[in-house]
């Protein structure tokens, strides 16, 4: 635990050093999309409204085809053992 806080700390400073000049910059505001105004947010949340069902979407057909998967591998372990004879016992 100490060897890695001596490794983390240095690193945390080294970022916050280097992050600081960002953070002071003179753009009124602005950020890096540009001007807040109400077309960019409308925009900015249509993309975050689109982007949870397409998310949900993708993990799920993610999900089904490990599901499958395993269920394929026990199945064939399941046949190993099944043709392996008698296992154990007297």
């Amino acid at each position: 635990m100490r060897r890695l806080a001596i490794r983390i700390i240095p690193c945390t400073l080294l970022l916050t050093l280097a992050l600081a000049s960002v953070a002071h910059a003179d753009n009124d505001g602005r950020g890096f999309y540009g001007p807040t105004n109400d077309k960019a947010i409308t925009n900015i949340m249509f993309g975050v409204i689109v982007f949870f069902p397409v998310f949900v979407f993708a993990m799920s057909m993610l999900q089904g085809r490990l599901e499958r998967r395993k269920d394929r591998r026990k199945a064939a372990e399941k046949q190993i053992d099944s043709t392996a004879g008698w296992r154990g016992g007297w």
